[in-house]
């Protein structure tokens, strides 16, 4: 059974990072972006449920997009004008619409690194 999923890790503050905005898209053979989904993470840094699931599942190309500066600012951090990072934009790419998909991100103010979870 198919599913996307994400989680979101603050490593500036060593917690989950509760509250950050999340766009999941899709992009077309054109590269045009269709929005499926904007939600606030809870306080787990997760969704509340899968991003993708099964019967939403299909292979292509998809955007996620991680609302970072706002983020930290919601933290009460001063960040520069404009900031470091603002909105990560991850693309990727999902070949089998049967697999599990889970795209963790780790996000400070100055970096940031993702990969393929389980």
């Amino acid at each position: 059974m198919g599913q996307l999923s994400t989680h979101v890790l603050d490593t500036a503050h060593g917690c989950p990072a509760a509250g950050m905005v999340v766009t999941l898209q899709r992009l077309d053979a054109q590269g045009a972006q269709h929005t499926l989904k904007t939600l606030q993470l809870n306080e787990d840094g997760r969704a509340d449920g899968p991003l993708l699931d099964a019967a939403a599942m299909a292979a292509g190309r998809y955007r996620l997009l991680f609302a970072v500066a706002d983020y930290f600012r919601n933290r009460g951090l001063v960040l520069p004008e404009p900031p470091f990072i603002d909105t990560v934009v991850l693309d990727f790419g999902i070949a089998d619409a049967a697999g599990r998909y889970h795209v963790p991100l780790l996000v400070s103010p100055y970096s940031y690194s993702t990969y393929r979870g389980s």
